[in-house]
């Protein structure tokens, strides 16, 4: 059995190849995936018939070589445009919500934008009353920074 093992070796590389490249697709990080090209060169070594520590040391290297030149390099070129993206309480800059509790000059008050509601501060000295539309124009931590709408 051990024997078969050891002659058919290039077949575990490959089922190796196999699965990285099916757990690569449900991480799309594009690091799994250099497991993969690396379990290639090694199946192709022990079909030629190299022993397991060559095996080892082609699947090492070509793995580091492709975390270093094929990873950045996907990443790159098929995320393209994704870290712009604006995301959580940063998407919340630039948006017209409606004050639902009176935001008081140098304290707080609430605003509601899409359903939520956030504690809010005024940006100016005047309150912003009960029903007034408001733009978010700054946040710190879960407080907002409102200033009312000008019409």
């Amino acid at each position: 059995m051990i024997d078969y093992i050891m002659q058919n070796f290039w077949q575990l590389w490959a089922v190796i190849a196999v699965i990285c490249l099916i757990l690569e697709l449900t991480a799309g990080d594009f690091f799994i995936i250099c497991f993969a090209i690396g379990a290639v060169p090694a199946a192709i070594a022990a079909a030629l018939g190299a022993g397991v520590y060559v095996q080892i040391i082609v699947f090492a290297v070509v793995t580091l070589i492709s975390l270093f030149y094929v990873r950045p390099f996907a990443k790159r070129y098929l995320h393209k445009g994704e870290d712009k993206r604006i995301s959580n309480a940063e998407a919340l800059l630039g948006r017209q919500g409606r004050v639902v509790e009176t935001v008081v000059a140098g304290g707080f008050g609430r605003v509601q934008i899409d359903g939520d509601i956030w504690k809010a501060v005024t940006k100016g000295d005047a309150d912003i009353p009960e029903g007034s539309n408001v733009t978010v124009v700054d946040r710190e931590s879960t407080i907002i920074t409102v200033e009312i709408v000008k019409s």
